[in-house]
């Protein structure tokens, strides 16, 4: 996911006001605005002058762009670029990643030392579209003044719309006590909706949707915010197509939090709470002999997703019931995807 960062060129208190409450990472300004402008919010600010900018008009346009890219320095295309150039840059970009020269600044990291490929927008259209790029995307879109008014749509676009995935429906084996263990609940700054979670299991390749505590009973009330993930070793699906152990979460860290019918979008974890719990060991198989794992709570308030996105309580599944889990291929190294032959059950 590219940064996205509003252009106040020129400056105006007033639309950046609107655009910070948009939800950007940060802004661009003039020179002599920078000081006041990070005065407004706690938001990496950039000036015209902390970007090496071309308009690539010529083919020395874009050698010139790779060679600043070369060097470390961040580099901004003006409006008007086309897409086989930027397609020729992000692959300079990546040269350089695998080199371990730099990283660009991905979403939720600190903007300020941003190092990588920006190019500007006048669209929803547009940012979208740079976004997309090599599918990979540039590492930052910035967005100009003609687009203020689609900013909240290119913001929910490019930063908390992930790919949609493609849930499948998967019998339940057996469910054993797994004896005592430490699970992980973790709260988000996001009032979940019913039929919403998070994707979690013993391996990337099989994960299980648990929603979050939005039901009703007699003995607890709803804590929407709360999903009740499981074990501490499992892995939490990511945004960016990452993992991560449960245990690994912390307070201000994005999460991946996915509906019934495999539609993404991104929360904000606000709390982590780890304690010892009676676990039960569930086991599952796909229509397709794919199989997997979780570790879970023994407790009425943890929900799993029958086939039509009906909430059904860990109490009351039972062998033959059918849950809905994503299908993917093992293969993590601190989280990220890599090709290996391994198996994890």
């Amino acid at each position: 996911m590219p940064l996205v960062v509003y252009a106040a060129l020129p400056f105006s208190k007033a639309e950046v006001t609107l655009a910070l409450e948009s939800g950007i990472d940060g802004l661009v300004v003039p020179q002599e605005h920078k000081a006041g402008a990070q005065r407004l919010a706690r938001v990496p600010v950039f000036g015209e002058q902390d970007f090496s900018s071309f308009f690539l008009k010529h083919k020395q346009d874009e050698t010139s762009a790779a060679l600043e890219l070369a060097k470390k320095k961040p580099v901004l295309l003006r409006y008007g670029w086309e897409v086989i150039p930027v397609e020729n840059l992000l692959a300079e970009v990546d040269n350089h990643m695998r080199a371990g020269d730099f990283s660009g600044a991905p979403a939720g990291q600190d903007a300020s030392g941003f190092k990588g490929l920006a190019v500007e927008a006048g669209s929803l259209k547009e940012a979208c579209l740079a976004a997309g790029i090599l599918e990979r995307g540039v590492d930052m879109v910035v967005v100009l003044p003609q687009a203020l008014n689609e900013l909240e749509q290119i913001v929910a676009a490019l930063k908390y719309a992930p790919p949609k995935l493609k849930l499948v429906p998967a019998e339940i084996l057996e469910i054993t006590s797994a004896g005592v263990g430490h699970r992980v609940c973790v709260d988000t700054l996001s009032l979940l909706k019913h039929g919403q979670g998070m994707l979690v299991g013993n391996s990337a390749a099989f994960t299980f949707l648990l929603y979050a505590e939005t039901e009703h009973n007699e003995y607890a009330a709803a804590r929407p915010f709360r999903i009740n993930a499981g074990s501490v070793h499992s892995y939490a699906m990511l945004p960016g197509d990452k993992t991560c152990y449960l245990t690994e979460l912390n307070p201000g860290q994005e999460i991946l939090v996915v509906s019934h019918n495999g539609e993404c979008k991104v929360a904000t974890t606000g709390r982590i709470k780890t304690e010892r719990r009676p676990m039960l060991l569930l086991r599952a198989k796909t229509r397709n002999g794919e199989e997997g794992t979780v570790f879970l709570q023994n407790a009425e308030t943890i929900h799993l997703a029958a086939p039509g996105g009906q909430p059904v309580s860990l109490v009351d599944i039972a062998p033959g019931m059918e849950v809905l889990c994503n299908i993917d291929e093992a293969g993590r190294h601190f989280g990220l995807r890599i090709a290996e032959d391994i198996k994890e059950y």
